[in-house]
């Protein structure tokens, strides 16, 4: 009995991976995220049990404990169990915690890695996370902390040249403020809705205007001067049209 934990990419369906194509199509069971692409089911067996286990901001089909004991439950039951999440199973997705679950319970785990929705939604709209003499360094930082932590982990003094928040919409107003203790207001930022998708959306402002933009989740909101050498770079494109 084996859990394989695959990262289901940032949206676009194309850009799984193969090794994940083959797991799907032996799949018993998929446990699947309200953002892996439902596309990808295609590729399993007729006879497949599916399993939707998604969570969304403000809307929680199941709770993480919940998501471990079925995890636990099915991988007791079945020979091949997928769990695929959106983006990679251990960027934000909560996949030490079902590894650990499951390693607990004698339940074997293995991994496909994933295309992060940071790195693939920045890289299909051709904007460089880091850039010579613009970004050398670059941080991933969650937007909404569980809220039943003791005590909160992120405090947004980040050095880092390029910041990227994930799950950060709802929240926007209150650590964009806490943002501008440590840079400064011209400081421009791209929001990017559903990435990679048909209908994505890209919104642009700074850290003095962004919290005035409608922008709506899922989202990431990234941060820092590499978003000017994505407008330099439309201002080419523009020339081609």
């Amino acid at each position: 009995m084996t859990v394989y934990m695959i990262g289901a990419g940032p949206g676009d369906p194309d850009l799984i991976t193969v090794k994940a194509v083959k797991l799907l199509k032996k799949a018993d069971v998929i446990l699947y995220d309200s953002l892996a692409n439902d596309e990808l089911l295609s590729y399993a067996p007729d006879d497949v049990e599916l399993i939707y286990v998604g969570k969304r901001a403000g809307e929680h089909y199941r709770k993480q404990p919940e998501i471990n004991e079925l995890l636990i439950e099915q991988g007791k039951k079945y020979e091949n169990v997928v769990r695929l999440k959106g983006g990679d199973p251990f960027i934000f997705g909560r996949g030490g915690e079902e590894e650990l679950a499951l390693l607990a319970e004698g339940i074997n785990v293995e991994f496909v890695p994933g295309i992060n929705s940071a790195i693939g939604a920045a890289t299909m709209m051709g904007l460089p996370l880091t850039h010579r003499a613009v970004s050398t360094s670059l941080t991933l930082v969650t937007g909404h902390e569980d809220p039943e932590k003791s005590e909160k982990q992120v405090n947004w003094d980040y050095t880092a040249d390029t910041l990227v928040v994930f799950m950060g919409v709802g929240l926007l107003k209150k650590y964009v403020p806490k943002l501008l203790e440590y840079r400064s207001p011209d400081t421009p930022v791209c929001a990017i809705e559903n990435g990679t998708l048909p209908n994505q959306k890209i919104i642009m402002g700074t850290l003095a205007d962004i919290t005035e933009k409608e922008i709506k989740p899922p989202a990431l909101i990234i941060i820092g001067d590499v978003v000017n050498v994505y407008k330099e770079c439309l201002e080419l494109r523009s020339k081609f049209e």
